[in-house]
């Protein structure tokens, strides 16, 4: 379904944010016993709504590639788990940066990028505790550190947004007419 909503002038976009995606997931930061990284998908879902969905995937497939972050064979819900909450941000929250003047777009994007993670660790906690009880503390430890994150991402979302809006307000104000 994405794939059909691709816009090839947005390509250029959606490998910029690809590769921005790919580079800040390789700098993790140790928070208890796990780490975390920037996501991104709340942007990327901002940016390019429905072209987040291969954007992230091809960004996972190289990192499962060259790295062996998360793997093949779980490629698919990483994808999911990023994506959907992509999707979910571009609904709530692209509207209202395309309103006539967005009031306080930094806010937007802050809540964005929350959302984003938030919705990702929900959906990896989730998916952990399916997968049999013994993985149930490690959902419970996802949870936990997604939230710091969500706080750091919020700020660098908003801020990202607060810039774009400044500096090319055309890459957020792009009517998707495929949305």
């Amino acid at each position: 379904m994405a794939l059909r909503r691709l816009d090839y002038e947005r390509i250029p976009q959606a490998a910029l944010l690809a590769a921005a995606f790919f580079i800040s997931s390789l700098v993790s930061v140790p928070v208890g016993p796990s780490s975390v990284h920037l996501l991104l998908n709340g942007f990327m879902g901002l940016v390019l709504g429905w072209v987040a969905v291969p954007a992230i995937f091809v960004a996972l497939l190289l990192q499962s590639l060259f790295f062996g972050f998360g793997g093949l064979l779980v490629l698919g819900v990483n994808t999911l788990n990023m994506a959907l909450p992509a999707l979910v941000c571009a609904a709530l929250f692209g509207g209202l940066l395309r309103a006539r003047k967005p009031l306080r777009p930094f806010w937007i994007g802050a809540a964005a990028g929350a959302t984003g993670v938030l919705l990702t660790g929900a959906m990896v906690a989730f998916a952990l505790a399916l997968s049999g009880q013994a993985f149930v503390p490690a959902a419970k430890v996802i949870l936990v550190t997604y939230l710091p994150l969500s706080i750091a991402e919020a700020a660098v979302t908003g801020a990202a947004v607060a810039f774009a809006l400044r500096v090319a307000p055309e890459l957020l104000l792009v009517e998707n007419p495929h949305a």
